[in-house]
This record gives C-alpha cells, sequence and structure tokens, in this order.
C-alpha cells in the first residue's frame, strides 16, 4: 500500500512539472487568450449561414424569406469581415499572444518586446514569393492559367490555420532566445539619467533584438538557399501531420484523453495531458473547420472528414457537466440515490453542472478515489468521442464546426456547435440518458461504500 502511495506522489508530482512547464503553460494562456476571437467568428459563421440565408437568399425559389441576393451579400460582408479578422489572421494572433504569455510567465520585464520579436520572426521565416490563384476574366474560360508566383504578399495558408503550428513553435522558441540573450549584461546600451522608462527600454533589448531577428533570418536564408523551403512547409511535414494524425482518428484521441481524464479519478487535473498534448491540436482543427464552413457551408464540412474529430466534439459530447460527464451522474443520484451526503453534493453541484463545471462534484462527491466511479467516470468519456464520431461519419448528425464557449449548457451547444442542427440536440440528449444508465449501478456500489465506510469510523470512534 506504502509503495502504490509512493508511486502516485512520485507520479502527481511529475504530472505537476509537466502542466505548469513555462513553455506549455504559456501555450495554454496565448489559446485562452485570443478564445473569445474564435467564439466572436464562429457566431459570425453561424448567422451567416444560417440566420442570413434565412432571411435573404440568393435563390428565389429557394425557402429564404425575403430572396434578395444583393441584401443577402451586404449582411454576410459583416460575417466575412470578422473572419478576416480572427481566422485568416488567427496564426498572427496566436504567435503574438503565446510570446507575450511566456515573457510574463518568465517574468521578463519587458514582455511587450517578446510580441515585437514574435511577429517579427514569424514573417522572417514566410516566404518571399507565394503561388497566388487568379480569378477567370470569365467563368466561361477553362484553359486559363489560374496560379501565378507573386512576391511581396502574404497568403492565408500562412497567416490562417494552416500556420498555427509554426505560430506556436516561434512564439515559444524566439521570444526564449530574445530573453536569454537579453540577460547578458554586456549587449544592453546603458542611457542617461532621466531618459524615459519606455525608451530606457527600448534601447536595453535593441541588441538582443538585432541579435534574434539576425539568427532567424539567416535560418530563412539557408531553408530557401539550401533546401527550396520554409518553416511553415518544415512544420506542416514533420510535426503538424503526425499530430493531427495521432488526435484526429478515435483510437489515438479516446486513448490520450480516457488517460487525462484517468489522472483527474486520482487528483490531478486531466488538462495536465490533455491540455498539452490534446488541446492545442483540437483547437486548430476546430479554427480549420470554422474557417471552411464560413466560405462553403456545412456541405464543404462534411467533405471532410479529417475535420470531424476537433475540440468541440470534446465541449459537446464527451464533456457534458464537466470531464467524466458528471451531470449523469448528478441526475443518477437525484433520482435513485439514497446516500444523504452525496444528494446534498448534487444539490451543490447541479447548477455549476449544468455550465459544465464539476469541481465540487469531482472534490465533493468525491470523484478522486473513490474506485467505483472511476470507471464510468473514463467510460463515459470515452463513448462521448466515439459515439458522436461515428454518428457523424454515418451522416446522421453534422459535424461540430463552430466554436462555442465550453460553458454552453447542452441542447443549446448541440444546436450552435453544429449550424443549427436539432440532431445534434438529441444526440446529447441520448447520450446524457445512456451515461445516466452506466452511471446508475457504479453510483450505488459508491453510496454502499461510502456508507459501510462512515460506520466504520463511527465504531472506531
Amino acid at each position: 500500500m506504502a509503495n502504490g502511495s509512493n508511486f502516485l506522489d512520485k507520479f502527481a508530482e511529475v504530472s505537476a512539472k509537466i502542466g505548469n512547464q513555462v513553455h506549455l503553460r504559456s501555450l495554454r494562456d496565448g489559446f485562452a487568450t485570443i478564445m473569445p476571437v474564435f467564439i466572436l467568428a464562429g457566431i459570425a459563421a453561424l448567422l451567416n449561414n444560417v440566420v442570413f440565408k434565412g432571411l435573404w437568399s440568393a435563390d428565389p425559389t429557394s425557402l429564404g424569406l425575403f430572396p434578395n441576393a444583393d441584401v443577402l451579400a451586404i449582411a454576410q460582408y459583416w460575417g466575412n469581415a470578422l473572419s478576416q479578422g480572427a481566422l485568416s489572421i488567427s496564426a498572427i494572433l496566436l504567435c503574438g499572444m503565446v510570446g507575450y504569455s511566456l515573457a510574463t510567465n518568465k517574468r521578463f520585464d519587458n514582455p511587450i518586446s517578446c510580441v515585437v520579436v514574435s511577429l517579427a520572426v514569424f514573417f522572417i521565416m514566410m516566404p518571399q514569393s507565394v503561388t497566388a490563384t487568379l480569378a477567370a476574366s470569365s467563368p466561361l474560360v477553362t484553359d486559363e492559367v489560374t496560379t501565378a508566383e507573386v512576391t511581396s504578399a502574404f497568403i492565408t495558408n500562412y497567416t490562417g490555420t494552416n500556420g498555427m503550428f509554426t505560430a506556436i513553435i516561434i512564439g515559444l522558441l524566439a521570444p526564449t532566445l530574445f530573453i536569454k540573450v537579453s540577460g547578458v549584461e554586456k549587449l544592453r546600451i546603458k542611457m542617461p539619467e532621466g531618459v524615459p522608462p519606455a525608451v530606457e527600454k527600448s534601447f536595453n533589448v535593441l541588441v538582443p533584438m538585432l541579435l534574434t531577428l539576425g539568427a532567424f533570418g539567416l535560418l530563412a536564408m539557408v531553408l530557401f538557399a539550401g533546401f527550396q523551403t520554409d518553416i511553415t512547409a518544415l512544420i506542416n511535414t514533420w510535426i503538424q501531420t503526425p499530430l493531427r494524425a495521432l488526435t484526429t482518428n478515435p483510437v489515438g484521441l479516446v486513448f490520450i484523453y480516457s488517460l487525462g481524464v484517468f489522472l483527474f479519478t486520482l487528483g490531478i487535473h486531466q488538462s495536465t495531458i490533455n491540455g498539452v498534448l490534446v488541446e492545442p491540436v483540437l483547437t486548430i482543427v476546430l479554427v480549420e473547420a470554422m474557417e471552411l464552413y464560413n466560405t462553403g457551408g456545412i456541405d464543404a464540412v462534411i467533405a471532410r472528414p479529417d475535420l470531424y474529430l476537433n475540440m468541440n466534439v470534446i465541449n459537446v459530447y464527451a464533456l457534458m457537466g464537466g470531464s467524466g460527464c458528471t451531470l449523469a451522474l448528478l441526475i443518477a443520484t437525484f433520482i435513485w440515490g439514497k446516500w444523504q451526503p452525496s444528494k446534498e453534493i448534487a444539490k451543490l453541484g447541479i447548477l455549476p453542472g449544468i455550465f459544465n463545471i464539476n469541481e465540487p462534484v469531482i472534490y465533493g462527491y468525491p470523484i478522486v478515489f473513490n474506485i467505483p466511479l472511476m470507471i464510468p467516470f473514463v467510460l463515459c468519456t470515452a463513448l462521448g468521442i466515439v459515439i458522436p464520431y461515428f454518428a457523424t461519419v454515418a451522416g446522421l448528425v453534422n459535424p461540430t464546426c463552430i466554436q462555442v464557449p465550453w460553458t454552453t449548457p447542452i441542447i443549446a451547444s448541440g444546436l450552435l456547435s453544429t449550424g443549427g442542427d436539432i440532431r445534434a440536440a438529441i444526440l446529447q440528449v441520448l447520450l446524457l440518458a445512456l451515461f445516466v444508465i452506466i452511471y446508475l449501478p457504479f453510483m450505488k456500489a459508491s453510496e454502499t461504500a461510502q456508507r459501510k465506510q462512515f460506520e466504520m469510523a463511527s465504531e472506531s470512534e
């Protein structure tokens, strides 16, 4: 027993160190900072493709209330503008915020300079000429050249969702080097007394910034001259593609995410594993699906099965009521529970649980070290990934493609995340009912165990 306890303590210590590692923590902070922008872009995409098309249809024979293509185009300009200011530059936003988060987490005295370095390096590493698609002079022309090499231009393949892995790596690597070089006292330019603090800070980092940007410029030159490639192409080939292959197939995702959820039953927050290995990748996939939905509608997303498993599948289906789908446990406790302490915790936890917050249940019911409840806690999470995925593959529900806040209650989250598909909300209700049935026998076993523990403690006293 002592050996097992020592192992858990050491494992918890290692996991906590991983979760608090400054670069990984900065990555989470960077994503959290720009999340409202993605949510707003998702709302705009939903309005463009559902509400506006329902009001003003481009096709006079469709079901639009007021068929008028011109008004539809004007209304959708609003949503397209938000998409352009969010999804099309998502990599730029992420790169700057990751750099800033890293500087603040490292307690660097000039964090805003790390934003400058991150963004400058991000653009330094881009190719200086890109292939652009040209519009045909006429829809009837089919043999006209449609691509051309363009210089002095940036394309959304690099600044948007496809460049987010590059943004992560540069946002972590460039400020790390810059902060390290800035720590060399001899490289600082001393300013006389009376100089404004902002000016003094800029001169302190002048040489380190020049050296950092120059080093990455040299790397960009080597990649171009020696290999005819760029950093984004390399990252997409060697990092992004393998990571996506691991986390966007049901087997890999269920294994990794279930491991993280299991750790929660040992008192180690699931974000220690999932927040590092899974959620950044799935968020990038979701943003890509949202961008595709904004430009091509739900049919375009349906045609991309590689986008079916994204962060919304986790938030909408697998975490109903929070980690382990504990909303189902609370319902089972209310209906069939006999142990009064558990029912009291259920009363306290039901309102937060509706909004997918379940720390009161995790530590108060408790879930932690409650052996009977460990099995349904992990099993319901796994089923919450697998069942919606195969339902989407079978065409029973639309793919999730619109980012909604993770605190959105069920039914609403199913409707909004799938572009208004009522079948997704029905699937949520059916899953919740299934999870209640799964939790029921384990809940009763937990109550029996807690009652016996209470009786033994009373006898001992």
